[in-house]
């Protein structure tokens, strides 16, 4: 046997492809079916480094945050049976907004599958439709190329969760292994099985050349950027192409940080809670860019979108082209190189008929305090940007606070916002804050969650203090539902069924001290910049803070627009 070749259990050959293939962090929960795997995470614990979670719902969101904020694959861990569908929310809200995760399932041995064992499930059943693809190893001379293979899939294309299940049987069987080739070999023959796997379609000079044309006869373009441009690294692309459009630039949720806020040509958010600026554009708008974006109902409101305006879609994904609105042109394939491509076939400047109508209309936007309150929203939230500094991460939650988030924090860099767009996973942040501050150490990480929210992850505080993960959660309390309350203001002439939380506890400062987390109240604005502060003060040195801001219960998120297309402003 060589050197190079060793003879390793399926456990330590899990192990040492995901070091292979540059893992540095795994967040699971262990289990009677991944105990080898365990056993391995222990004996190389100084090569790759694990997180043990509360539950596991909280490792999927953590490799989520992980992969969003770093662009890198996060990886978690379950065992068989409820294990593995704990991370059934977590894998369906990263294949919503695309993002790469590897779920790693323990699963009982081989000749029990199918005779309803102890904690058996067919999880690859379960989360076919979730997933870009899934794995059964039977045989560990299979799991290596299995685990390589993965790693590509979740990555490429439009990128994804995958999940490979792994027995426990070949967890603990013997089989060679050798380790990959140097990283450019390994570069290569990933291009190569890549080109296998086959695309449908590719950036084509024709699809260049038609889109070009558009684009040079439009007199009042707009670009509509979503997460494909995070994804694909094209925000130096998009800011070119505005710029030589003289086009605005509008955003979807899962677009925030694409385009810098203070851009003279931002709009800012685009939909059912967009800014003026940026409905009143699409809408005056005679060509829609659309950049890796999906189309959503929260933009389109029923389809009524850009209703005078040609649509030219670029996406790497065919199955997003035609799917929700109708495309006069497309392009498919990486964002990237579509653009690039696209600003070389464009002469240095197109003149457009916007002039300084988009700067009036961001001028005449609603001011944000729309109440007077002792302590609103926005003024949190834009004294954490400016305490954090501009290469803070912002995680969010869902619900009023994300939406919040969204409109006031100072957005200027990709992968700067964090939050569960097309799933909206109340819960999401706890975990996904804790994976983006492992995966960024020398960030500053906050997560605004509401009381609602935060009473679904509390207990993920356990994991911050036992890893020294020194987040900022910033919970606006207003003892209520705040976005399902709001809509039964709005819609439901005021019914409030089961969204007040008065009464119904817990008190966040005794839960946080009670897992040895610093915590504040904020009631105005000097004792929450006392808060923030002394918070940032635990946060340096390496512990978790909780700052409980309250906020009034009638705290509306504003602009909002219902599918029906009516739109509340105030």
């Amino acid at each position: 046997m060589t050197k190079e070749t060793m003879q390793y259990t399926g456990a330590r050959i899990l192990i040492e492809s995901l070091i292979e293939q540059g893992v540095d962090t795994v967040f699971g929960y262990p289990g009677a079916a991944v105990l080898h795997i365990y056993d391995e995470l222990y004996q190389q614990s100084e090569r790759i480094r694990h997180i043990l979670v509360s539950h596991e719902q909280y490792a999927a969101h953590a490799a989520d945050g992980y992969a969003r904020s770093s662009g890198k694959v996060g990886v978690c861990l379950a065992t068989s049976g409820p294990g593995a569908t704990n991370l059934v929310t977590g894998i369906a809200t990263a294949a919503i907004d695309s993002i790469p995760i590897i779920a790693i399932t323990g699963n009982i041995s081989v000749p029990l599958l199918g005779k309803d064992s102890f904690q058996e499930v067919d999880i690859a059943g379960v989360t076919m439709p979730i997933v870009k693809h899934n794995w059964i190893v039977k045989d560990v001379k299979d799991l290596a190329e299995v685990i390589r293979e993965a790693f590509i899939v979740a990555a490429s294309g439009r990128p994804g969760p995958v999940l490979i299940d792994i027995p426990r049987d070949v967890t603990t069987a013997l089989c060679s292994w050798k380790q990959s080739p140097d990283s450019a070999s390994v570069a290569e023959g990933r291009a190569e099985r890549l080109a296998n796997r086959g695309r449908r379609e590719t950036v084509t000079d024709a699809a260049i050349a038609n889109a070009a044309a558009l684009l040079a006869s439009a007199k009042r373009p707009v670009l509509y950027a979503g997460g494909g441009v995070i994804h694909s690294g094209a925000a130096a692309e998009l800011r070119t192409i505005a710029e030589r459009l003289n086009a605005p630039v509008v955003l979807s949720l899962m677009g925030m940080g694409a385009f810098p806020h203070d851009h003279r040509l931002c709009t800012g958010l685009i939909g059912m809670h967009g800014t003026a600026a940026s409905n009143k554009a699409v809408q005056k708008a005679d060509l829609l860019i659309a950049l890796g974006a999906r189309f959503s109902d929260r933009v389109t409101s029923h389809v009524t979108l850009a209703r005078g305006a040609q649509i030219l879609h670029i996406d790497i994904d065919p199955a997003e082209i035609n799917k929700n609105m109708k495309a006069d042109a497309f392009i498919v394939g990486d964002l990237k190189e579509a653009l690039t491509r696209l600003i070389k076939a464009l002469p240095q400047k197109v003149a457009s008929e916007w002039d300084d109508i988009i700067e009036t209309w961001k001028a005449a936007a609603p001011t944000a305090r729309r109440r007077e309150t002792a302590l609103h929203p926005c003024f949190v939230i834009q004294e954490t940007a400016k305490a954090l500094g501009k290469e803070a991460i912002a995680v969010t939650d869902v619900g009023q606070h994300q939406i919040w988030t969204a409109q006031f924090f100072p957005f200027n860099r990709p992968r700067s916002f964090i939050s569960s767009g097309g799933m909206g996973t109340m819960g999401f942040g706890m975990g996904a804050a804790l994976g983006a501050k492992m995966a960024n150490p020398n960030r500053p990480v906050a997560l605004f969650s509401g009381d609602g929210c935060f009473r679904m992850s509390c207990t993920e505080m356990a994991t911050l203090v036992q890893y020294n993960i020194p987040a900022l959660i910033i919970i606006f309390n207003n003892r209520s539902l705040g976005m399902v309350r709001q809509w039964q203001r709005f819609f439901y002439d005021g019914r409030y069924s089961e969204t007040d939380l008065d009464g119904r506890g817990p008190d966040f400062i005794k839960l946080a001290d009670a897992y040895n987390v610093n915590a504040f109240r904020a009631i105005d604005e000097p004792s929450f910049l006392d808060a923030l502060k002394k918070s940032i003060v635990h946060n340096a040195a390496g512990k978790p803070a909780v700052i409980e801001v309250l906020i009034d219960k009638d705290e509306q998120v504003l602009p909002m627009a219902p599918g029906s297309g009516g739109r509340r402003e105030g």
